[in-house]
């Protein structure tokens, strides 16, 4: 059990035993088969977070490389500052979400130093409850149900490109999200036993738990200081929701890089919301 909503249902249960109930309000619900395969499965659908990948590189394979761990708070005035890198059509049209992901993404790739023909990708973690996609998932339902459809980019042109090419890519992998892509995902699994041959720095995951209710979740002993993730992983960040003291709201971004990137992303992130914004003409634009 590792998403948002199981945990936030788990953590009610135990609210509910520490107050004194003899059972839980809400009876989990197992009832995997919701989610199996079809029969016979059939992938009618891209899945390139699942792509198999040609080989690792060494940050991958050497447990000796010395990783740095950094947080990154992003509020109304890195927001604004962020969108002012957008072309004129995607300034409002645009989620926080999808600008910070693009910015983050293009960031550490940069940072990164990968080949400038190399494969990256950005996966967004989106959940499957609820009626949007007609997956019926019961109330109660603890297991993980969620989906990452990816946006892939060889290096260099994510790089050269100005920041609204990161985020239309964002905005695209977002948009495959449906019922049919959440079978695909499910078949894809049941034919290839759930096995991809590598996990590389070359994909990156983000996860928005910002509106989840897990940073203020009280558990009968009043408001939590803090709740949520103690940290990022080096492929996997979350975005979890964050109160300055002067009472300005933002998410804060935990990310975990090798030590040698870490300092150069941190250069890249401090450009984007710094730096000057250069315009770029649209003719002008790398394209994959």
């Amino acid at each position: 059990m590792c998403d948002a909503p199981g945990l936030l249902q788990f953590l009610e249960t135990i609210k509910e035993m520490i107050c004194g109930e003899d059972k839980p309000s809400l009876l989990p619900v197992w009832q995997r088969s919701i989610l199996n395969a079809r029969s016979p499965p059939r992938v009618t659908c891209f899945h390139h977070e699942f792509d198999t990948l040609a080989k690792p590189n060494d940050m991958d394979v050497d447990p000796t490389v010395p990783m740095d761990h950094k947080p990154f708070y992003f509020g109304p005035e890195e927001i604004r500052a962020l969108r002012n890198h957008l072309p004129p059509h995607l300034i409002n049209n645009c989620s926080v979400f999808e600008l910070v992901t693009a910015c983050l993404w293009r960031c550490r790739t940069t940072a990164l130093y990968f080949d400038s023909d190399e494969i990256v990708r950005v996966s967004c973690i989106i959940n499957v409850r609820g009626k949007h996609y007609n997956m019926h998932l019961p109330e109660g339902y603890y297991g993980n149900a969620f989906a990452y459809p990816a946006a892939c980019s060889k290096a260099e042109i994510l790089c050269r490109n100005p920041l609204g090419y990161a985020v239309e890519l964002v905005k695209q992998a977002k948009a495959q999200m449906s019922e049919e892509y959440i079978r695909s995902v499910a078949d894809l699994m049941a034919i290839t036993g759930r096995r991809t041959k590598y996990v590389t720095h070359g994909n990156f995951i983000v996860s928005d738990i910002s509106r989840s209710g897990i940073s203020e979740f009280d558990l009968g002993w009043g408001k939590p200081l803090y709740g949520g993730l103690a940290g990022g992983i080096s492929l996997i960040s979350f975005y979890m929701k964050y109160r300055k003291s002067e009472g300005e709201n933002g998410i804060v971004v935990p990310i975990c890089l090798p030590l040698s990137a870490m300092k150069r992303f941190q250069e890249e992130i401090k450009k984007m919301i710094q730096g000057p914004v250069t315009k770029v003409p649209t003719e002008m634009l790398c394209k994959l």
